[in-house]
């Protein structure tokens, strides 16, 4: 039991920087309840930590999404697509090792929007950006140069990305020089395209089943995705799509 002193005889025997003691202690106590202490930081609050500017929301569907899928994978690439394509809008994380990797720019298909991405498909040659859950697969060579497939986990909303050719790679048109003349990156036919110097280290970074999470405040997607509404971390009907 807590037994607390009356006012009165707390102000006659103490000096005044113990009387305002509770308050500060009262917030102290608040801030550290609110925050898991080191090491065992919930995937949402680590994301948070190591990118400060990306969208709050993003990242906790990210989290919510991985958690869904994979608990225990060891990288993590968040696409915001809420954002302009001339602000850094791709993370790359490595949950391991609790580090940032990568944060870049990110290119969204042509039929998606003009600077601001508005719309987006799982349609063959509608040239937009895909959203939701991917798993990464194998890296190659094609006409885009380095590149690394994507495989769609969800349904209907990006379940064709591999048919679709929606990959990973290097574009000319992914620069800060490339805003400067234009006011926005250039677009792709869909893919999230990066700047060409980054392309090989970002791509070995996330090659072979690691998880790319693309987000944008899609009403029926945030609706209707497994990933968003699992209960069950690591629920293998979700994970073994």
């Amino acid at each position: 039991m807590v037994t607390r002193l009356r006012p009165l005889s707390l102000s006659c025997c103490l000096p005044f920087a113990f009387i305002s003691l509770p308050l500060y202690a009262s917030s102290f106590f608040s801030d550290v309840a609110s925050t898991p202490p080191p090491g065992v930081l919930s995937l949402n609050h680590q994301l948070l930590q190591l990118a400060p500017s990306a969208t709050p929301e993003a990242l906790r569907l990210a989290a919510q999404a991985l958690s869904c899928a994979d608990p225990n994978v060891e990288r993590l690439a968040v696409i915001d697509y809420s954002l302009p394509s001339t602000e850094r809008r791709l993370w790359v994380f490595d949950l391991r090792q609790h580090t940032l990797l990568f944060e870049e720019l990110v290119s969204h298909g042509q039929g998606s929007g003009d600077t601001q991405a508005e719309t987006f498909s799982n349609i063959p040659e509608s040239y937009q950006s895909s959203l939701g859950l991917f798993r990464t697969m194998n890296s190659y060579y094609g006409r885009n140069g380095y590149s690394l497939r994507l495989n769609g986990l969800e349904p209907e909303v990006n379940d064709l990305a591999y048919e679709r050719a929606i990959v990973i790679h290097g574009a000319d048109y992914v620069s800060d020089d490339f805003i400067a003349q234009t006011g926005r990156l250039g677009r792709s036919h869909g893919c999230p395209a990066v700047r060409e110097d980054i392309t090989y280290p970002l791509i070995d970074s996330l090659r072979e089943d690691q998880y790319v999470f693309a987000y944008y405040p899609d009403e029926e997607w945030l609706a209707s995705s497994d990933f968003l509404r699992c209960q069950t971390p690591g629920s293998p009907h979700l994970a073994q799509r």
